[in-house]
């Protein structure tokens, strides 16, 4: 939101001031008439219009910088997405106990290759293929494909859902602790909490 503010404000400064130089040329050029201006000031317009693009150029690489920035740190968590999901998946393999071949097949499986290109992949003919998924999904305890896909899928979410739940709390205003924390319009809480009655007690 704020990079749109700072594009957004280096595109007015820079189409004021291209409207500012394109009427003074454009004035000279075809004759027109207007009230005439002291050099001085027609000095100080030109200096604060030279400024304007100046300010407009220097907003446009602010902006640029920013937009380069996200995109750098974009392509960094991506990669470390597909780091921990490609850790995540040869966990996965290690735990059913999988052969390199199956390993393989699985990892192909899971990019949505067919069984024809997997096996042309591999070299090997389409019912070892067949062999080798069906050998994948009972190791696994799945029934096919989309299931195994899911349970991926679900150790990604149960990670980032993992992240959130460990994440650091946001400082709370002069050190309040929320444990601590009274209900708006509640009193001063008395000890004990809980007292037994005259009639309880007899």
């Amino acid at each position: 939101m704020r990079d749109r503010y700072v594009i957004a404000g280096a595109l007015v400064i820079q189409a004021v001031v291209a409207v500012f130089f394109l009427y003074d040329i454009l004035s000279s050029y075809i004759g027109f008439r207007s009230e005439p201006i002291s050099w001085r000031m027609r000095e100080i317009i030109e200096v604060g219009a030279s400024i304007g693009l100046v300010l407009g150029f220097a907003l446009g690489a602010l902006a640029l910088r920013r937009s380069t920035q996200r995109r750098h740190e974009a392509e960094r968590r991506l990669r470390a997405a597909s780091s921990a999901f490609m850790d995540m998946i040869e966990d996965a393999f290690a735990d059913w106990g999988l052969t390199p071949a199956e390993r393989d097949v699985a990892l192909f499986a899971t990019k949505g290759l067919s069984i024809q290109d997997i096996a042309a992949l591999r070299n090997t003919s389409e019912g070892t293929v067949k062999a080798q998924t069906n050998a994948i999904y009972r190791k696994a305890g799945v029934n096919g494909r989309s299931q195994l896909l899911s349970l991926f899928i679900e150790g990604l979410m149960d990670d980032a859902l993992f992240d959130a739940a460990h994440a650091e709390p946001a400082p709370r205003p002069n050190g309040a602790d929320p444990a601590v924390e009274a209900s708006p319009g509640a009193g001063p809480v008395s000890a004990p909490a809980v007292a037994a009655s005259p009639a309880s007690q007899t």
